[in-house]
């Protein structure tokens, strides 16, 4: 599979390629800012892009900007972005048009290889890939919140999807059976008021975008 990086800082961009090398990638271009990022997308039509949030020549959000007009242009681009903190509005934005490919992890991440590369994989086929620490903002609810009714177990589920994993993963980490999860999640979407959708990437976008739209 062919990949596009956007990282301005030399070493860290030449880290990414050859883990990205490693994993299997063919890294198709390197760039250092949001500009150059759109054109090497709309030119190489990568399988997986991984994006800096922050960037030349401001140093804010030009990597969230360039994500989300790149996926404008070519719709269902996968896409994931690396920050140095957790921003959840960043987050939110990336998440905004539903259509599924996208990740945002912080950059120690990048050191937890196996980890990384499986996020990697994970957006490249489509899915969703949330940082346990932006989950982790995300769930800190007022005390009026609809989660705040959400019983331990139920919140655990609700991380382990925002952060991706499916039920299988859920049923492993969790030691509990497929049966048990299924309960637990038609009890958050039905806590939630959110549609009981068993669609992969669709369900924790749906969470995601919950989370935000109360938390603002």
């Amino acid at each position: 599979m062919r990949a596009v990086i956007a990282e301005d800082n030399v070493l860290l961009s030449e880290g990414l390629t050859l883990l990205l090398s490693r994993a299997g990638f063919e890294v198709v271009a390197k760039v250092p800012d949001g500009e150059g990022f759109v054109d090497a997308v709309t030119t190489h039509r990568p399988d997986i892009t991984v994006v800096d949030v922050r960037m030349p020549p401001t140093f804010r959000d030009e990597g969230i900007r360039a994500a989300i007009e790149a996926r404008r242009l070519v719709p269902g681009l996968p896409v994931l972005v690396l920050s140095q903190y957790v921003e959840t509005s960043y987050a939110a934005e990336l998440l905004a048009d539903a259509a599924g490919g996208v990740g945002y992890l912080l950059k120690d991440r990048v050191g937890q290889v196996e980890e990384f590369t499986d996020a990697l994989a994970r957006v490249a086929g489509g899915g969703t890939v949330m940082d346990p620490e932006v989950v982790a903002q995300l769930l800190t609810r007022r005390a009026d919140d609809p989660v705040e009714t959400l019983t331990r177990r139920e919140r655990e589920v609700l991380a382990l999807m925002a952060e991706g994993h499916g039920n299988t993963e859920l049923r492993h980490r969790l030691h509990i059976a497929e049966t048990s999860v299924q309960k637990h999640i038609g009890s958050i979407f039905a806590k939630l008021d959110l549609p009981a959708s068993d669609t992969g990437h669709r369900r924790v976008l749906a969470v995601l975008a919950y989370l935000n739209s109360v938390r603002r």
